[in-house]
């Protein structure tokens, strides 16, 4: 009786006991703590792999308001970058060592949940320090967390819950979704995908045409790609077996991702300059390159091989998105004062914004999330959001409009513009179109990132996506 008891006790340790211990008391670089409640620490998921959490409670009415959980990309890459440079309620400064509230938090309506996923990303880490993983297994320890999220803040358990993220999250959100689903005790509301990675066929059969229409390309090489790469008006840039395709595919490769623009904003200067495609910082390995899967499979997985074995001789590898500067973020989250208010384990990892060695041993299954979309909007009350920033070039708007085209939703609205108020003025955010529980809608002049590049206009769209109101 006496060990029942006990083991009763040490659960509701377990599920009443962590919030408190997580709490953040004191943060660091604000000159004014918030208002707000906000939490740091573990969630203990699968093969003894603990991966890192950062909850800040709603502004408004932390009871009544959804909780959304936020997926950066990657794969490998830490949902902390969206906290402290998107929409998180405290942005990173320059010194990388002070916080300014952000007005445009998304906080500001929301609980909001920030996970470092999968293991080996941020501060997350796994007690074997194996951090090969692919799309299955990531997609469960993601549900599993969020599962005990809910054991460890039970006051939450009947919010609207919203499932959101970017890039790679193109693949985490739907898969994550598919399984979440299935839960009748989480009250799942839908979810929203940004500048998102939904079919790899569809991203590089459009980004051609992303790249020749925004002058890029030039008469002669994109003539050469009509000749050598369509034939009957129907065009493979994909998987083209045509060598001489190939070809004239790398040379668009290297202007899109190697010339110095910047990928994630086309019109944005690069940070830093024109990036070399690999170096050494400070000691580092700091690979530039992502290694998109844009041309040729086999190039690809050769250049990947090759990074996997230099980054493996270095115990800190870490792979900076191109044209973009994680240094202030990485500054702060390392220094000592910060992880302890954080409460980050001994046996994490110093952070990076991605992880290298997640990176290259990620096993991609899905090629494509049609099928999760199809099951998710078939069951006919999850609303869908895709947006997109129409300036990227990693995931262009383009590929992610003909992929929920190809999703065959009866319309409900044409497109559009949509409108948000701009300080004084009303002005055009994008384009939507809307169909039956899911709208496209782009955000004009912001690149990957959309809410860095357009904060008011990210906010907005946000806030109309989780309360149902119109775009």
């Amino acid at each position: 009786m006496r060990v029942v008891l006990v083991c009763l006790l040490l659960g509701v340790l377990e599920v009443f006991g962590a919030p408190d211990a997580d709490e953040i008391k004191y943060l660091p670089g604000l000159q004014k703590q918030p208002s707000f409640k906000h939490y740091s620490g573990y969630f203990h998921v699968a093969d003894n792999k603990h991966l890192h959490y950062w909850f800040v409670e709603s502004q408004k009415d932390p009871a009544k308001s959804p909780v959304v959980l936020w997926l950066n990309g990657g794969p490998g890459c830490s949902s902390l970058d969206g906290l402290l440079t998107e929409h998180g309620p405290y942005l990173i400064q320059d010194d990388g060592a002070t916080l300014e509230y952000n007005p445009y938090s998304w906080n500001k309506i929301a609980n909001m949940l920030y996970l470092e996923s999968p293991a080996g990303v941020g501060f997350s880490y796994s007690d074997d320090k194996k951090y090969t993983t692919n799309d299955t297994e990531v997609a469960m320890n993601n549900y599993l967390a969020v599962k005990t999220f809910f054991k460890l803040f039970p006051e939450y358990s009947k919010n609207e819950f919203f499932l959101t993220g970017e890039s790679y999250g193109g693949i985490y959100i739907p898969t994550l979704a598919e399984i979440v689903m299935e839960d009748s005790s989480i009250n799942l509301k839908g979810f929203a995908v940004g500048n998102g990675m939904s079919s790899y066929e569809l991203n590089d059969n459009s980004l051609v045409y992303f790249a020749y229409y925004h002058g890029l390309l030039g008469t002669s090489l994109w003539n050469d790609l009509q000749t050598l790469c369509c034939k009957d008006g129907v065009c493979n840039f994909h998987n083209n077996r045509n060598v001489n395709c190939s070809a004239k595919l790398n040379q668009v490769d290297y202007i899109v991702y190697q010339s110095g623009l910047n990928m994630y904003n086309l019109y944005a200067p690069c940070a830093g300059g024109v990036p070399q495609r690999a170096s050494f910082e400070n000691g580092q390995f700091v690979i530039r390159d992502l290694s998109h899967h844009f041309t040729n499979y086999e190039w690809s997985k050769t250049r990947n091989e090759k990074f996997r074995g230099v980054a493996g001789l270095f115990k800190s590898a870490r792979l900076d998105p191109p044209c973009t500067n994680s240094t202030p973020s990485t500054l702060f989250l390392n220094n000592p004062l910060v992880k302890s208010a954080l409460h980050i384990s001994p046996n994490a990892l110093d952070w990076v914004v991605c992880s290298a060695e997640v990176n290259l041993n990620y096993n991609r299954v899905f090629k494509t999330v049609k099928k999760q979309y199809l099951k998710i909007l078939g069951a006919l009350k999850y609303r869908v959001l895709v947006y997109n920033g129409d300036v990227d070039m990693a995931c262009n708007f383009l590929g992610d409009e003909w992929f929920v085209e190809s999703l065959q939703q009866e319309v409900q609205v044409q497109r559009r513009t949509w409108i948000y108020n701009g300080g004084e003025t009303q002005q055009v955010g994008g384009f939507v179109k809307e169909f039956s529980n899911l709208a496209f809608l782009t955000v004009k002049g912001s690149g990957h990132m959309v809410p860095t590049d357009k904060p008011i206009a990210a906010f907005t769209m946000f806030s109309r996506f989780i309360t149902k109101q119109p775009y």
